[in-house]
């Protein structure tokens, strides 16, 4: 089974090794059939603290690191124009 791999903006880089990242999809009503936006929040593993609040980072899903951590940081986003 392959590894999900979600963008998203980092929202906090307060703790130590470790970045909040607000991930947004767009999903259609089931009865209206409009769009609306749905957000999520990911606690993600950031070993080096290399991301600042901010940074488009893509994350992909990895083995249990805490509690709440299942998701390391991939790459920084290339939306920076």
């Amino acid at each position: 089974m392959p590894r999900r791999v979600l963008q998203g903006v980092v929202t906090s880089d307060a703790a130590d090794k470790t970045i909040s990242v607000l991930v947004r999809r767009r999903v259609m009503h089931p009865v209206y059939k409009k769009f609306i936006t749905r957000s999520k929040k990911y606690a993600v593993h950031d070993e080096a603290n290399s991301f600042k609040v901010g940074d488009d980072v893509k994350i992909i899903e990895c083995r249990p690191i805490s509690k709440r951590k299942r998701w390391q940081v991939m790459t920084k986003s290339a939306q920076e124009s």
